[in-house]
């Protein structure tokens, strides 16, 4: 019987019997005043959840790659879901621990210089979370290495005993020439464009540059930091994280299409939602981002199950890289990639998820001239941040002007059967 914890407060109990766990509320946490649901695809009941919907969900809270160093490291499958988060699931993305609730006092390691910060970062390939450092249990998905950590005195700070971090650090990708500086641009424009984005800086450890985003799911209260409950929308779905890209996936995994993402926001949050999702994808097709899959949506999940859509994160120019698809994550009225689309897709996309043809297209108009009006200031103020300024910014710059007027220009072709 393993517990899962809002804090120091039970949620419920996943009984791993028979190798097809089993999730139950805590009847206590059903009856608590302010409770909130794990999912909003699992509401509160007192009746057992099957595996077939308490597995994915969990999956999605484990990073996708080095899982196999992490179950060499604990003596654990890396197909045993519940077995890798008891080990490194005390601090999530969202409100949740898994295995041990909230220890009585936070507690955290300081990093004391620039060279130590760097030996960690160098060494977070081999050792993907600090696995096997005592105290020290995390996880977050996602393909890229990342840490989470806090901020102390200036400092940054490995969590230890369940404590929550507060940031993630995202050191630079070798494979992503300037990956800390994409994101930092990215998350940066969308801000200035009017669209809520998680805030991020950069800086530098030695030779390693670090993107340092600030958690939304994380609330700084005179009482400490408390956790905010959240999930992606793969997990909503019910998706494993292997089938987070409708386009391109492997056989057999492919992920939701965007009207289904419409939908689940639709139903879960508000109707009104849906136009913060349009929001997202109009500008994910601005900016060349072409990983904007369901795992990089998410719900923030109240008490009662009241939700609201999350910041964006993980913002990228995915143009700048020849060897990153330029294929959608999901199409767009059957469209695969940004170039292709025309007056008389972002119509059909529109009625697909019934919103107004005539209201969609107003809105790509209005973000592509807010992107184009705020791409300086933008790289301004990334330069302006402590690891300084990159060559990769003007790259990065040009690109999204070039995408932006491309789909302004493609905006004339209207489909004559819409008036």
């Amino acid at each position: 019987m393993i517990g899962i914890y809002f804090e120091t407060i039970k949620v419920g109990t996943i009984a791993a019997e028979n190798d097809r766990p089993q999730f139950v509320y805590d009847k206590d946490w059903i009856g608590r005043s302010g409770a909130f649901p794990i999912s909003l695809s699992i509401p509160l009941s007192s009746a057992p959840v099957g595996a077939e919907k308490i597995i994915p969900w969990l999956a999605n809270l484990l990073p996708e790659s080095h899982l196999s160093e992490i179950g060499q490291q604990f003596g654990i499958s890396p197909q045993d879901v519940v077995g890798l988060l008891l080990r490194i699931g005390r601090d999530t993305a969202g409100a949740l621990s898994i295995g041990h609730p909230r220890e009585g006092h936070d507690e955290y390691r300081t990093v004391e210089n620039d060279a130590e910060l760097e030996r960690i970062i160098n060494e977070l390939p081999q050792r993907p979370f600090l696995v096997g450092d005592e105290g020290v249990s995390m996880s977050l998905a996602g393909m890229q290495d990342k840490l989470p950590v806090g901020v102390v005195d200036g400092k940054i700070a490995i969590p230890l005993d369940g404590t929550p971090s507060t940031y993630i650090l995202k050191p630079d990708a070798p494979r992503l020439a300037g990956s800390v500086f994409n994101e930092a641009f990215c998350l940066t424009l969308a801000k200035l464009v009017g669209l809520d984005a998680a805030s991020a800086t950069t800086g530098r450890a030695g030779k390693r540059s670090y993107l340092l985003v600030k958690r939304y799911d994380r609330i700084d209260t005179p009482n400490g930091i408390l956790r905010v409950h959240q999930e992606d929308l793969c997990q909503l779905l019910g998706y494993f994280p292997t089938a987070k890209y409708e386009v391109g996936a492997t056989a057999g995994l492919a992920g939701p299409s965007l009207a289904k993402l419409f939908i689940a926001v639709s139903d879960s949050v508000s109707p009104g939602a849906r136009l913060t999702l349009l929001d997202a994808v109009i500008f994910n097709a601005l900016i060349c981002n072409t990983d904007a899959h369901a795992k990089n949506y998410s719900i923030l999940i109240g008490s009662e199950g009241s939700a609201k859509f999350a910041p964006l994160y993980d913002l990228v120019c995915a143009q700048i890289y020849p060897q990153v698809t330029r294929q959608l994550p999901q199409t767009i009225s059957g469209k695969r990639e940004a170039i292709h689309l025309f007056s008389k897709d972002w119509q059909h996309f529109a009625r697909s998820v019934n919103l107004s043809p005539a209201q969609t297209l107003k809105r790509v108009a209005e973000l592509a001239s807010l992107v184009l009006d705020h791409i300086d200031a933008a790289k301004e103020i990334v330069c302006a941040m402590p690891a300084g300024g990159d060559p990769v910014l003007d790259k990065i710059a040009f690109q999204i002007r070039k995408r932006t007027r491309l789909i302004v220009r493609q905006l004339d072709q209207r489909d004559p059967a819409v008036t």
